[in-house]
């Protein structure tokens, strides 16, 4: 199995380039190629082809939000968990003023600095995940995400 380089901020987005490139170029090309057809030659078929055209752009888009959404709900968990043993007492009791976005950005929080961000949100410092991201100094990577 071929190592794995460290994530960042920098990269740890995941792309897939046979399915955010190659499928999407396909199915945009497609769908224009559907409405020219129909400006061109109107009629039912064609506007089935549109209709189908567009139909496959909304469950690419789909096939993509659904299954990120069920990650987001067991990251949550897991947050909510780890928070639970890694956290000083005084935060504890703290870990449902979290917003789901700001579990998923503590995510890749090692340990170690996860108290020192916590606190920095419940103060207002730090608002969404993208911001707690930037934030983070020791990264603490997630391989196994969709």
């Amino acid at each position: 199995m071929a190592e794995k380089k460290p994530q960042s901020f920098a990269n740890h987005r995941k792309f897939v380039p046979m399915y955010h490139g190659v499928l999407f170029l396909i199915l945009v090309v497609n769908f224009i190629w559907a409405a020219w057809h129909l400006y061109k030659n109107p009629g039912m078929a064609a506007t089935m082809n549109l209709a189908v055209g567009f139909a496959l752009l909304i469950l690419f888009l789909y096939a993509r939000t659904f299954p990120l959404k069920a990650q987001d709900r067991v990251i949550r968990l897991e947050e909510r968990m780890r928070l639970m043993e890694v956290l000083p007492e005084d935060l504890r009791g703290r870990i449902q003023e979290l917003s789901e976005g700001q579990l998923i950005g503590l995510r890749f929080a090692s340990d170690g600095e996860a108290g020192d961000l916590v606190r920095q949100i419940l103060d207002g410092k730090l608002k969404g995940r993208e911001d707690i991201k930037k934030t983070i100094k020791t990264w603490r990577p997630d391989y196994f995400r969709l």
